[in-house]
């Protein structure tokens, strides 16, 4: 059909390209290349909604979207369910800017490219703000359609049945025809002439084309014009989710780099990328990144949405300037009245304005083209109905933003601004403040005052253009602006007392303002009469707030956690307060004040924050007992701060952790200091695994804490006798001769009361050991972590062990590569009478050869092993055989043995069956944590899970995690496995068979377990397994059963 075609090429060159923001002015891009699909679901009903549409966003982003059923933008007419009918009306519900008349646009354009609804002969879009210029007219629907689409000269488009027809009014909120449903007279004649309400209310109640379809879009406050009998669905652009908005600006910036960084600043604000779920506001945001980025990618990106909006209105200046070089009149003077005609029309409620508005405000409606970077001009040259203008800000938040910026021009320049006419007006007040404080006060009342927050922007605007650095970027436009950039501490405080006391819609809004100030979203709040701490925060990562209340009682409090308090830089990067900042904010109330022990790891703190430490430590009132400040960069000045904190005479903290804090030299002699002072408490200083920034003095800073009356020095330090022991922990470094001599001379010093610790010693084991032989010395535990270790070493520590004046009980060899002839030597002292040694580890060194040296060790009458470690060891079977000989000898006294990650094969289980069934074993414990109990090909077999069973049903057993992962144990396996756990010896609490092809047979073998009341069994792990119907309700089955234990299934 010839008509057809032309309609449809019509629609085509209209539709098919976008110009976003505005409509005239600007670079068209092709829809295609830019649309990105909207999030469109089902909208319910309901009632009327008159809350900001930015809350309405807010409260859609926490839904979940499992709970929603999305639309797609061409099946809008279609039924949701098979055995629903075709909708004939919808009604679709949408915020400002979140995409309601592109969705019209690109149905069309589908449409009319062929791609969808082809069932559909004729589209009409009627956008309500082109009717309304027809407000006056009485006029036929055939008519009508003719003046907006000339095309359209059969009336039998109209009357035959063959064809299907759609009308489409977008924006029913801007509707300013009166559609009285009620009243309006009834008309089913296409041909006859009446108002054009009368036309719309009878199309919209099916008396005019009762086979027409009908699309109408409205913001949500406008959808109950509509009589709910009219509309057969409803449905709601929720605008872009969070994969659309990375769709989008990565459509719209060709750079790749600068899009991904975009995508990263906005989510690292959550005020800016809620806002993305507007297209506009997405439009907004890619505009001026686009421009306020540099080649580089050093440009500072806005970061609050008074920054954003400010950024966006000298852009469109500045294209303004490029565009119409020969205007006369200022910048300062358009902004002004463009802020006035924002601010009158926000009072007024109105979206859309025409000329007589302007005119209001002194703007000159011939060059109103002028501004239509900033104020959208909606405006047709055609013949018939297009001669009229209507206008509207690009989005509400912009309108919002310049009404904002027009009263803070007139409370700059109150003697050239002042608005005359302002008594009748609620926002009246506005303009009666004389200071930034009363106005910022007089705003944020009026703002609360408004219930359905339709302030709420505007509120953030007006706090937001107070700060200096917002300023300054309008001075480029506005000269004569004075600064007004008071400190905004007082409103701060304000805003925050008003947050303790609204509902929490409210409380959002507010924290966004703070955020606007460049303050943190938390608020403290002390209850001395019910003894609690609130917090209330902004949820790092949600769009609500929390509220939680800490007890003051002592029990509750013995702990402070800062982390807790803060929120990460990964986590939110701009509305963030500093851990310093946190602190100084937290340390005054009664959670930090009562905590005994404060902990303050990665947070990460600066010397900032040792001087409110400081403050507090030396207070009387301060409780701190424990601190713990690992990974932090406290710098010289911090760690002198602390340090002369500690030697004050109030201060009694007892213990200090500067793990992996990077410590100077001067940092090591202010350390020093406080062990030499009478008056410090300080019992355990921790330094383990710092890194220092360059080699410190230890022998001065060693020798001076020795030469201290208080104190003698070493890897664990005793003190005088009258003072409490206290430990230095040097764990993981290189010690050299000159660190080892103030050591040795520690070790040596007649004051010492060493208890040990640990020491990685590189060098100097002759002289470590001669000072651990000193009838001195007592230290009893040493350490030598991966230490290379010879057999002149171990010849040495051989000596110490058989040295009657030593006092070690504990030797740690930890991943040392120990050949046999060395751990010979060892256990040649482990024989002598003179050796006090009760736990060795030889982690990760013993081999076959060396286990029957140890073996002689266990059968010896003089010796006092109790503990022995040999985890990560392949002792073979012959090793397991020579050891587990010497366990069941009557001479052996080890109680404990570790074979943690040892491969143990059958025959070494059934070597230590035979230790755990023996009378004369002293064995009580014996860990076997994870895989040891596998074949000779690495897996399980059924006889390995038999010694298994022996082992966990043994009273000596301390097996309590055990993993199978991996392992095909089979049904016969897992027999003996599960009768064993239902032994009354057996202590196993975690059971992992990950990866195992477990049957049905099996789950009834794991049923039995779960409902066994002698089973200690808490927490099962059966992932990757193939588990059929009736074996997982097998397993349900004892989950409900009253003797089950278990905690955790997996």
């Amino acid at each position: 059909m010839e008509m057809q075609q032309v309609h449809r090429s019509h629609l085509l060159k209209k539709f098919q390209c976008l110009m976003e923001g505005i409509t005239h002015q600007g670079n068209p891009t092709l829809l295609r290349k830019i649309y990105t699909d909207l999030y469109i679901t089902e909208g319910g009903r309901g009632g009327v909604n008159e809350e900001h549409e930015v809350r309405q966003i807010e409260r859609a982003s926490w839904r979940e979207a499992a709970c929603d059923r999305p639309i797609k933008c061409n099946d809008i007419f279609k039924p949701l369910y098979p055995q629903h009918k075709s909708f004939k009306t919808v009604l679709t519900k949408g915020v400002a800017g979140i995409g309601k008349t592109v969705s019209v646009q690109k149905f069309i354009l589908d449409w009319a490219e062929g791609e969808a609804n082809q069932d559909v002969h004729f589209i009409f879009p009627l956008p309500f703000r082109e009717l309304n210029l027809m407000k006056e007219k009485t006029i036929s629907l055939v008519d009508l359609i003719k003046h907006f689409f000339s095309d359209i000269r059969d009336p039998s488009v109209f009357t035959s049945s063959q064809h299907r027809i759609m009308f489409i009014f977008d924006g029913l909120d801007e509707c300013r025809l009166p559609l009285d449903f009620r009243s309006n007279p009834k008309c089913c004649d296409v041909t006859e002439s009446v108002p054009v309400d009368v036309l719309l209310t009878n199309l919209i109640k099916g008396n005019l084309l009762p086979s027409a379809l009908l699309w109408i879009t409205t913001r949500p406050a406008a959808a109950s014009q509509i009589p709910c009998k009219c509309v057969n669905q409803v449905t709601e652009i929720r605008g872009f989710n969070d994969p659309h908005k990375e769709e989008y600006f990565r459509k719209k910036l060709s750079d790749e780099s600068l899009a991904s960084r975009i995508i990263t600043h906005l989510k690292s604000s959550r005020s800016l990328y809620i806002m993305c779920h507007i297209p506009v506001f997405c439009w907004i945001a890619a505009t001026v990144v686009e421009r306020t980025s540099d080649e580089s990618g050093s440009g500072e990106m806005p970061r609050t949405l008074t920054q954003m909006y400010t950024h966006f209105l000298i852009i469109q200046v500045s294209l303004k300037n490029s565009k119409y070089t020969e205007q006369e009149e200022r910048d300062e003077e358009m902004i002004f009245k463009l802020a006035k005609l924002a601010f009158q029309q926000l009072e007024k409620g109105n979206l859309i304005f025409y000329e007589e508005d302007l005119r209001e405000c002194g703007i000159d409606v011939t060059a109103a083209s002028v501004y239509s970077g900033v104020c959208t001009l909606i405006f047709r040259e055609e013949s018939g109905l297009y001669q009229g203008k209507v206008f509207s800000f690009v989005h509400l938040s912009i309108q919002e933003f310049l009404a904002a910026l027009y009263v803070f021009l007139c409370f700059s320049n109150r003697e050239r601004n002042m608005p005359e006419q302002q008594q009748t007006s609620q926002l009246s007040a506005l303009f009666r403040a004389t200071t930034l404080h009363d106005l910022h006060k007089t705003a944020v009342d009026l703002a609360i005052q408004r219930k359905k927050g339709h302030l709420d922007l505007f509120l953030r605007f007006i706090l937001g253009l107070s700060l200096e650095s917002n300023q300054s970027l309008l001075r480029h436009l506005l000269p004569q602006t004075s600064s007004q950039s008071q400190s905004s501490e007082q409103t701060v405080q304000l805003v925050k007392e008003k947050i303790r006391n609204q509902n929490k819609s409210d409380r959002i809004n507010l924290f966004y303002c703070l955020n606007e100030l460049n303050q943190h979203a938390v608020v403290e709040h002390i209850d001395r009469s019910s003894g609690t701490l609130s917090v209330v925060m902004l949820l790092p990562g949600e769009w609500k707030t929390g509220e939680f209340k800490f007890e003051t009682r002592e029990e509750y409090l013995d702990e402070f956690d800062l982390q807790k308090y803060i929120k990460t830089p990964e986590m939110d990067q701009t509305e963030l307060l500093s851990p310093d900042e946190v602190l100084q904010k937290l340390m005054p109330s009664d959670v930090f004040k009562s905590s005994k022990s404060a902990i303050m790891q990665f947070c990460p703190l600066t010397e900032k924050s040792c001087s409110y430490l400081a403050a507090d430590l030396t207070s009387h009132s301060s409780s701190l007992r424990q601190l713990q400040l690992m990974n932090n960069h406290l710098q010289d000045s911090g760690v002198e701060l602390l340090c002369s904190a500690l030697c004050h005479p109030n201060c009694k903290l007892e213990k200090l952790q500067l793990d992996n804090c990077p410590l100077t030299e001067k940092s090591c002699s202010y350390l020093a200091s406080v062990l030499t002072s009478h008056s410090s408490s300080l019992t355990q200083l921790q330094l383990t695994r710092t890194y220092w920034e360059e080699t410190p003095d230890w022998e001065e800073c060693l020798e001076w804490a020795t030469k201290s009356p208080l104190v003698t020095l070493s890897s664990s330090a005793g003190c005088h006798p009258d003072c409490k022991r206290w430990e230095l922990r040097l764990q993981d470094y290189d010690l050299t001769e000159e660190i080892c001599s103030c050591l040795l001379f520690a070790l040596t010093s007649h004051t010492s009361t060493l208890s040990g610790e640990r020491l990685w010693i590189m060098g100097e084991g002759e002289r470590l050991c001669s000072a651990l032989s000193h009838p001195n010395c007592r230290l009893e535990k040493l350490t030598l972590d991966n230490c290379p270790l010879t057999e002149k070493s171990c010849s040495d520590l051989a000596s110490v062990l058989t040295s009657h004046s030593a006092s070690l009980t504990q030797l740690e060899l930890r991943n040392n590569k120990l050949q046999d002839s060395e751990v010979g030597l060892l256990c040649s002292a482990l024989c002598h009478p003179n050796c006090k040694l009760e736990k060795l580890q030889l982690y990760g060194i013993l081999t076959e050869k060396s286990c029957s040296c140890l073996a002689s060790v266990l059968t010896s009458h003089s010796s006092s092993l109790t503990q022995l470690q040999l985890s990560y060891s392949h002792l073979q079977d012959s090793g397991v055989e020579l050891l587990c000989s010497a366990l069941c000898h009557p001479n052996c006294t080890l109680e404990k043995l570790q074979l943690v990650r040892c491969p143990l094969t059958e025959k070494s289980c059934s070597y230590l069956t035979s230790v755990l069934t023996s009378h004369s074993s002293s064995l009580t414990q014996l860990e076997l944590t994870v895989k040891e109990l596998m074949g000779l090909d690495g897996h399980l077999t059924q006889k390995s899970c038999s010694y298994a069973m022996s082992i966990l049903t043994s009273f000596s057993s301390d097996l309590t995690p055990l993993e199978l992962i991996d392992n095909d144990v089979q049904d016969s396996g897992l027999k003996l496995l599960c009768s064993a756990l239902c032994h009354p010896n057996c202590t196993l609490e975690k059971l992992q068979l990950n990866h195992c092809p477990l049957t049905e047979k099996s789950c009834s073998y794991l049923a039995s377990v779960l409902t066994s009341h002698s089973s200690s069994l808490t927490e099962l792990q059966l992932r990757k397994n193939y588990l059929q119907e009736s074996g997982v309700e097998l397993l349900c089955s004892a989950l409900c059963h009253p003797n089950c234990t278990l905690s955790k299934l997996q």
